[in-house]
């Protein structure tokens, strides 16, 4: 038998009947499930879940970055030790320049010492006397910069050669037929600006070609005179 149906919406009604009703399946387990330890357990579980993930991009962000940190610092550290090595190197130049110099500035600082000395004894020296001998009767100084054996003394760095502590003294031996010209000798020594400390150290008769003679020993220091005492001249020479 045909049947012919006369209202067209009891079709459509029909048809939206069949659908799945995604909020009467979620009403329907809800009304299973309703242990609340159940769903604390399951909360807990995603909530692990993301947690973990958080953490591990974090991590991997963390390692690349350190990562990157590491291969700046190994190339900065290296660059850094030859730069350390370089400066190692140039003070140990700076050192060794150091110490030369010192030796060559006490050398040139006493180098005129004795021409002094022996400018003004000449110069002191007065009449009927003269001198027999003349020597030094102090240690000679090493030169600042030097220990024993010539070796460089690395003590003492960087810093300028400290003046002599003892100081240089002299003796003069000398012959006198006037007792009196000993004693202007000795004056004028001592208002010498390079000899200080003038003392008689020993003073007797001698016969010397068949006649009497006064023998004298002079000791004296070496006075260290102050710059404005000394003047210098440039030194010219002619080329032919």
């Amino acid at each position: 038998m045909i049947e012919i149906n006369l209202l067209p919406g009891a079709a459509r009604n029909r048809k939206s009947g069949s659908g799945v009703s995604f909020k009467g399946l979620a009403a329907g387990v809800a009304t299973k499930i309703k242990d609340p330890y159940l769903l604390t357990a399951v909360a807990s579980v995603i909530v692990a879940v993301a947690s973990v993930g958080i953490l591990h991009l974090s991590q991997g962000t963390s390692a690349e970055d350190l990562g990157v940190r590491e291969t700046e610092a190994l190339r900065d550290s290296t660059r850094y030790a030859m730069i350390l090595k370089d400066r190692r190197r140039a003070e140990a130049k700076r050192d060794s320049v150091v110490k030369q110099l010192a030796i060559i500035r006490s050398i040139d600082d006493d180098r005129y010492v004795w021409p002094h000395i022996l400018d003004e004894v000449s110069r002191s020296l007065p009449p009927y006397t003269w001198l027999k001998s003349m020597a030094q009767t102090s240690a000679v100084s090493t030169p600042p910069g030097l220990a024993e054996g010539g070796k460089a003394d690395s003590t003492k760095k960087n810093k300028d050669p400290e003046p002599t502590v003892e100081a240089l003294r002299f003796r003069v031996v000398g012959n006198t037929v006037d007792i009196q010209a000993l004693t202007r000798f000795m004056k004028l020594l001592e208002t010498s600006p390079f000899v200080q400390n003038v003392q008689l150290a020993k003073s007797e008769l001698v016969m010397l070609d068949g006649k009497e003679v006064t023998e004298f020993q002079l000791d004296a220091e070496y006075e260290r005179p102050d710059r404005s005492v000394i003047t210098t001249a440039p030194v010219s020479l002619s080329v032919r």
